[in-house]
């Protein structure tokens, strides 16, 4: 029987690692892996016990992006397969994009072409020192399509023009300084630093997570309106009415844990 795309662990707190799983070609994906992600991050949404996702590859490499086998094979599709195949991917790259949980991007190695648009749909990266970058898209004759509103979110405007038309690898210093990745540490020590930020995350409330995440794509590039300031007004207010408002509020006073935290 052959190995699982994707490894699904979930520990008793409700961190739940996924793990990349297709080490001899680096992690690259296929229409296969596509497939099995998308459903992987959908059973994660739906399991109220999960409060984080953690995002990574099995052995040397975070992602290496598309398998080239598979590309080639797309090649002779019909336009509508194409269509079909290229948008099954921008449906995966949303969904981690929009989960409701927030998620970290466990970067143990390289991150390419649509690894690296993996990395930036997640809320948090930390990477490995050792790791390596690139939207090495144009270098096959192909664009960074599907990537590149995460990319362009992540390292802004400037810097895509850069790495999107020479195709060129990159540090984990460098992907630091534009934005893409959060912190660096040695390849040694990247899963105390994934778990001192799981731990901060695990201390907040859930529900507050997933609506301040959406909060983000409703404000962002939008000028200070009065439909903005409606729109927080209202999310303030109902967040103040919530039960877990109540119970983070009643434990701050009562100076205890609030019930998420137990």
């Amino acid at each position: 029987m052959s190995e699982p795309n994707i490894l699904v662990d979930i520990d008793a707190r409700g961190v739940a690692r996924l793990s990349l799983n297709r080490p001899a070609v680096r992690n690259a994906f296929d229409d296969r892996l596509i497939a099995d992600l998308t459903e992987a991050l959908a059973r994660l949404e739906s399991d109220a016990a999960v409060r984080v996702v953690v995002l990574t590859g099995s052995g040397e490499s975070f992602s290496a992006g598309a398998d080239l086998g598979w590309m080639r094979r797309m090649a002779g599709y019909s336009d509508a397969e194409n269509l079909a195949d290229a948008m099954a991917l921008a449906q995966l790259l949303r969904r981690l994009n929009e989960l409701a949980k927030p998620t970290v991007a466990r970067v143990n190695g390289a991150a390419i072409a649509g690894g690296l648009g993996l990395v930036c749909c997640c809320d948090v990266a930390i990477a490995a020192a050792e790791a390596v970058f690139s939207i090495s898209e144009v270098r096959l004759g192909l664009v960074p399509a599907t990537i590149s509103p995460y990319v362009v979110a992540a390292i802004g405007a400037r810097a895509a023009r850069r790495y999107f038309v020479t195709g060129e690898r990159f540090s984990a210093a460098e992907a630091q300084r534009i934005g893409l990745v959060h912190e660096l540490v040695p390849r040694a020590g990247i899963d105390a630093a994934v778990e001192t930020v799981v731990a901060a995350i695990l201390e907040g409330g859930g529900k507050a997570q997933a609506r301040s995440k959406r909060l983000i794509a409703e404000v962002q590039d939008r000028p200070v309106s009065d439909g903005v300031m409606a729109l927080t007004a209202r999310a303030i207010a109902e967040a103040r009415a919530s039960d877990e408002a109540r119970e983070g509020l009643a434990a701050f006073f009562d100076k205890r844990k609030p019930l998420w935290r137990r």
